[in-house]
């Protein structure tokens, strides 16, 4: 088991930055590739990041490619995601995620979740 705690979220102005955290704990996180999604009212969960157990990959949704960047710190068990350039439309609650695998964009193949954190993105 991996319990995932997100932190960080809240409330800024359009263009503004913020960096979430995901804390882990339980099994080695570290051998664990580790993503964030989020998720607007009224709408399906969607990937936005993924970085590999190494850090040596990252990959991206469009829409957050150039402005958002994951990051991890196995020692410290904690993965990051810095939101640069914020708009309103990345106004979400934002999921940390982990899976004992490759990377991939769809919730269903990741095994372990976080509770969410609110990111509110005014205009």
């Amino acid at each position: 088991q991996v319990q995932l705690v997100e932190s960080g979220g809240g409330l800024v102005q359009a263009g503004g930055s913020l960096r979430l955290s995901c804390a882990a704990s339980g099994r080695t996180f570290s051998s664990y590739t580790a993503g964030w999604f989020r998720q607007a009212p009224g709408k399906e969960r969607e990937f936005v990041a993924a970085i590999t157990w190494s850090g040596g990959t990252t990959y991206y949704a469009d829409s957050v490619k150039g402005r958002f960047t994951i990051s991890r710190d196995n020692a410290k068990n904690t993965v990051y995601l810095q939101m640069n350039s914020l708009k309103p439309e990345d106004t979400a609650v934002y999921y940390c995620t982990a899976v004992e695998g490759l990377i991939a964009t769809v919730v269903a193949l990741y095994d372990y979740w976080g509770q969410g954190t609110q990111v509110t993105v005014s205009s």
